[in-house]
């Protein structure tokens, strides 16, 4: 996974991350991650998947058959 680092957070945003990570129980880093995450990919973004649904179903969409292995497979054994 990837990692930054953050400069020059002034003390008055250090604090109120500090606040606000506790409120939620969570630490200052699972805080910022969460911020991070909620303001770069927020919850309403359409997805890639449901834009293509969208664009086909103006073309009346598209109907798959595709024939899939239903073999059960042996699990793995990390013991051998």
């Amino acid at each position: 996974m990837a990692a930054i680092n953050i400069r020059n957070l002034s003390d008055e945003t250090h604090r109120a991350l500090r606040v606000r990570a506790a409120s939620k129980g969570r630490s200052m880093e699972a805080e910022a991650r969460s911020i991070i995450d909620e303001a770069v990919r927020p919850a309403d973004r359409q997805q890639l998947g449901t834009a293509l649904v969208e664009l086909f179903r103006a073309l009346g969409g598209v109907d798959l058959d595709i024939a899939r292995d239903a073999t059960p497979r042996e699990p793995v054994r990390f013991d051998e």
